[in-house]
């Protein structure tokens, strides 16, 4: 095929260039940030590098990720056609011009970056609304707020940017983890026991085993609402503590009823009952942090390497499959993608808790992060940029 065939075919459906996007810039933005902690390279940052490195991992990588994701999904959702062609040319490089300013940040205006980054978030909140709306979606309108509360979250982290307060970067980064956290929790209770359902009825085992409960499945994500609006408030650790505790043990009987052990004979699946085990996790050391003095880093990792990126990771590898009309299988040698990012959880897990020392610790946890996606990238890329198996569009 030429390239400009490969091009054309990109840009056909959302999740082909925003799930390549988000494999690129997982590997650019994990080697620059080692270089600039341990080989000192120059970053234009502009402001606070912690806050950069994660503005760019929330609201730049898993943007992207998300994008992918959801501008896939809502044509299930809503019954209608993939954004592709011109216009997903045009969403793309409005993500791409937002992660250039923020490399560049030194030399860019404050206002002009906040312009360009934030537009992306407004197109995909104003699409996403429009798109629910006209199919009469309206149960799924749920995820378009919080895509909002997403744009309003990397906004209040600009405006530290221009006003110098610390206090709005920190807020915009709380926001961030939190609403992703909770938009994996809404994502992952529709799909991860579907998906597990779908795998036990076609090997023929009793899918009856996998349960939702109705108050479970909205108390569990009502508990990390409730936990984005107190780390909003001045509520003290030990408040958070509890609400912690309360989305652990939700979350822990959530994922139990699901029933991840009936999968594991199959990566495609046990992957994504293992990232949402390690959000579980993550809330379990968000709750015990204050008792046992353990640093936010420890918890904000695990959500964001283990849970995050093992999320992400095992889901573009099955919608990689499933949506060019490929059987729902792992590549040969994919399986490697998911051990190198939760070596990389573990990793990173014993360096926050000062097991591991720092700086070779970061070295390897940064080798298998750049190891998962580079696979990821090298494996998948080919299917992303060829035509659909069985013949249709898109």
């Amino acid at each position: 095929m030429t390239l400009t065939s490969r091009l054309q075919i990109l840009f056909a459906h959302p999740f082909r260039l925003f799930f390549l996007l988000a494999g690129v810039y997982a590997i650019v933005i994990m080697i620059g940030w080692i270089g600039f902690l341990l080989a000192g390279w120059h970053l234009p940052m502009g402001f606070n590098p912690l806050k950069w490195h994660s503005h760019e991992m929330m609201y730049g990588f898993v943007g992207a990720a998300i994008a992918g994701f959801l501008l896939t999904a809502i044509t299930n959702w809503a019954s209608c056609k993939p954004l592709r062609g011109g216009m997903l040319a045009a969403l793309g490089a409005t993500w791409l011009a937002g992660r250039i300013v923020f490399w560049c940040l030194s030399d860019v205006p404050p206002w002009l970056a906040a312009v360009v980054d934030l537009s992306f978030w407004l197109f995909m909140v104003v699409y996403v609304l429009f798109v629910l709306i006209r199919g009469n979606n309206m149960r799924n309108i749920p995820i378009a707020g919080v895509l909002l509360l997403l744009m309003i979250g990397n906004g209040l982290m600009h405006a530290g940017l221009i006003t110098g307060k610390h206090s709005l970067l920190v807020m915009g980064q709380n926001w961030g983890l939190d609403l992703i956290m909770l938009l994996m929790a809404i994502i992952g209770g529709r799909i991860i026991p579907a998906f597990s359902r779908n795998w036990l009825l076609n090997h023929g085992l009793n899918a009856q085993t996998i349960r939702q409960h109705t108050w479970l499945e909205r108390a569990s994500l009502l508990v990390i609402l409730l936990l984005v609006i107190a780390h909003t408030l001045p509520f003290n650790n030990i408040a958070l503590s509890l609400i912690a505790l309360a989305a652990a043990l939700l979350h822990c009987t959530r994922l139990y009823f699901w029933r991840g052990w009936l999968c594991a004979r199959e990566p495609l699946l046990w992957s994504l009952h293992l990232a949402y085990l390690w959000l579980v996790i993550s809330l379990w050391l968000r709750a015990a942090a204050p008792w046992l003095e353990l640093p936010a880093s420890l918890w904000q990792h695990t959500l964001a390497v283990g849970g995050m990126s093992t999320l992400i990771l095992a889901v573009m590898t099955r919608v990689c499959m499933g949506h060019t009309g490929r059987p729902l299988a792992l590549r040969p040698g994919a399986i490697w993608i998911y051990i190198a990012i939760n070596g990389a959880a573990v990793l990173r897990l014993l360096v926050a808790a000062r097991v591991v020392p720092f700086d070779t610790g970061l070295i390897i946890t940064a080798s298998l992060w750049v190891l998962a996606f580079g696979l990821f990238v090298i494996l998948y890329a080919p299917i992303l940029t060829a035509p659909r198996a069985d013949g249709r569009a898109g």
